[in-house]
């Protein structure tokens, strides 16, 4: 019951045809050209491009009267087309239609080519119909430019006491954009439009702020949970809206940060955690296209069982509505996780767990359908060493436990063959435990004390990689949960998956960079701020964890540089730290940078962490002193 269009390809990245049918800004075109299909007496369509399957998938065609269904690429003769049998278009004479529809954007020319094939009488309505505003098409020339569907949603939500903030800069005029803007769309939790504004972004590397409270008092809304659509236009360089996103509450029961979700919606997900005794989780599902999502097409399972429990409600497009996993699975326990179906109607979702009056947000990864286990990867150990590879904090331990749940990412993962070694932050390897070979069912929880002395350590942190010893069914596609417990109760979690880390050799599109070939081995870290965030005793301390893994042995120190700006990308101050190789660094914001910097490095102000000798991989919070704190990977770009 998935919709059935091209969403994104692992070859060929995203599809900007399907970003561009489903965009909220042309939905009311969209219908419109529906509307027209539906009222012509009969319909030719010409689909040159292979979009009309697409296009039927998201807006219903039963009602149109179809005649048939014509091609250009000869190969495409005689495949099937909207229940129709492709027919070459030099036949299109033929057709008994009064209208033609030309399932292509930009068609003014493959109009010019047809002309002289219209049946008598033909009119012709193009997918032009449903364009974009000018103003918001960075590539007049090339209208499925992915750099024309530079969006994102993001969670959003201001009632109860209950606060977002959407933070991320101006990276777009970096690679030579000279005036990007965003266009901004705030969904209810029915889908409706509360708000819809411009923004003009500042100077290369401006800070960019989102604030619930703050678009809630400009346009005098009422307490809203719903979603925001972000998108910019005039952009460069990068398609992708990257940013962190922090939630919060007024009291002291609420603080987690997560980031931006993968922009294109997946058919599957996975890594959803299981409540404990005392736990209730919440899966928030947003639509993310114009139409609904049919009752029943969301649905949720054990990882492993194939006892599959259907969300009993549809959702409106647009709209967010909450499925209570406690009550469809009431027997799942930590740490055992739940895979998710959402039929390719919804951007990565996030989940809260509400533990008392405490709450918490993150996310659940995409679970990749294409994949099968691939043995050279376990053939190039001796070339690429440890390969890929997982890192994540161990946080200071009088404080905080730090605990990993392997997570399976791929429907064909059937076993997972994987250890997890822990490093003190020089380097040094002080733990290590063999998980054997995980079956997919099984759901293994490891304390990082229970395998490491931490007792003399001051923070760490830990590797989740492939123990072929233990068997060479894997991937790449190597994910795990990381959960860690503040000795005074409050919880924070991520997830991400294994790349290949700071080796000049490659394999496929790793190690991955942020621009241009692999390998990458530079590093270029956004870190928030947690300034105008205000904790139980005022504004939020920032945590930034920085882990330099190493697949082979690469620079024996990093030179990393933290760069205060302020929120017009003005450095303001900046330190210089070196990080052993395969080791890690733990800091905080105020003991970082001086209160005189901080200061004049005011609100909207962000580091960016710059390293031109090797990749760190990074993760970053707020923390209010107490109990509670935040945590989440890191972005680049």
């Amino acid at each position: 019951m998935a919709v059935r269009i091209e969403t994104f390809s692992n070859l060929k990245g995203g599809n900007s045809f399907f970003k561009a049918a489903t965009h909220p800004h042309v939905a009311a075109q969209a219908l419109a050209l529906r509307h027209r299909l539906e009222a012509a007496t009969s319909v030719a369509i010409y689909d040159p491009m292979g979009f009309a399957e697409g296009f039927g998938a998201v807006f219903d065609l039963s009602r149109v009267r179809l005649t048939g269904c014509y091609v250009q690429a000869a190969e495409a003769v005689g495949t099937v087309i909207l229940e129709h049998t492709a027919l070459p278009v030099t036949e299109l004479p033929d057709a008994a239609a009064d209208l033609v529809f030309i399932a292509a954007f930009d068609a003014e020319r493959m109009a010019g080519h047809i002309a002289g094939l219209l049946p008598i009488g033909a009119t012709v309505v193009t997918l032009d119909a449903m364009r974009l505003p000018r103003e918001l098409v960075s590539n007049q020339r090339n209208y499925l430019d992915p750099l024309n569907f530079a969006t994102n949603f993001a969670f959003f939500r201001d009632r109860d006491g209950h606060h977002t903030r959407v933070t991320t800069a101006n990276y777009w005029s970096e690679y030579g954009s000279p005036q990007p803007q965003l266009a901004l769309t705030l969904f209810g939790a029915e889908g409706n439009i509360l708000a819809q504004w411009q923004d003009k972004l500042g100077p290369a590397g401006a800070g960019i702020v989102l604030d619930s409270q703050e678009i809630r008092q400009r346009f005098d809304l009422e307490p809203f949970e719903g979603q925001l659509f972000i998108h910019v236009a005039g952009g460069a360089g990068h398609d992708v809206v990257k940013y962190a996103l922090d939630t919060w509450s007024d009291f002291d029961s609420s603080l987690s940060c997560t980031h931006d979700a993968n922009a294109w919606p997946a058919d599957f997900y996975a890594g959803l955690p299981a409540p404990r005794e005392d736990e209730e989780v919440i899966l928030w599902v947003q639509n993310s296209l114009t139409v609904p999502i049919p009752e029943g097409v969301v649905s949720i399972n054990l990882m492993g069982d194939k006892n599959i429990v259907p969300f009993p409600h549809a959702v409106a497009p647009f709209a967010t509505m909450a499925l209570n996993v406690t009550e469809l699975l009431p027997n799942a326990r930590w740490p055992q996780q739940i895979e998710i179906a959402t039929g390719r109607h919804v951007v990565r979702p996030r989940y809260e767990v509400r533990r008392g009056n405490r709450l918490r947000i993150a996310h659940p990864n995409v679970e990749r359908t294409d994949l099968k286990p691939n043995p050279a990867i376990a053939e190039l150990a001796p070339i690429m060493g440890k390969g890929f590879l997982l890192p994540a904090p161990v946080l200071p331990p009088d404080q905080w436990r730090s605990i990993v749940l392997p997570t399976p990412m791929a429907t064909t993962q059937k076993v997972l063959p994987l250890a997890a070694l822990v490093f003190d932050p020089d380097g040094r390897e002080i733990g290590r435990h063999a998980f054997g070979r995980l079956q997919r069912s099984d759901s293994v929880a490891l304390d990082m004390a229970e395998i490491a002395d931490l007792s003399n350590v001051a923070w760490g942190h830990v590797e989740l990689l492939y123990d072929f010893a233990a068997g060479i069914e894997v991937d790449g596609w190597l994910h795990g949960l990381f959960r860690y417990e503040h000795k005074d109760g409050h919880t924070a979690e991520t997830s991400f998956g294994a790349h290949i880390f700071n080796t000049v050799m490659t394999w496929r599109d790793e190690p991955q960079s942020y621009a241009g070939r692999p390998p990458g081995l530079s590093t270029r870290l956004f870190l928030r701020l947690g300034a105008g965030i205000n904790g139980t005793d005022g504004p939020l301390d920032t945590l930034c964890h920085l882990i330099y893994p190493a697949s082979k042995p690469w620079v024996g120190h990093s030179s990393t540089d933290l760069m205060l700006s302020d929120g017009e990308g003005r450095e303001v101050a900046h330190r210089l730290v070196e990080i052993p190789c395969g080791g890690s660094l733990f800091w905080r914001y105020h003991e970082m940078f001086t209160a005189e910097e901080r200061r004049r490095a005011g609100t909207g102000a962000y580091v960016m962490i710059r390293d031109k000798t090797c990749r760190l991989f990074g993760y970053h919070g707020l923390s209010d002193g107490g109990q509670r704190f935040s945590l989440d990977h890191m972005f680049g770009y």
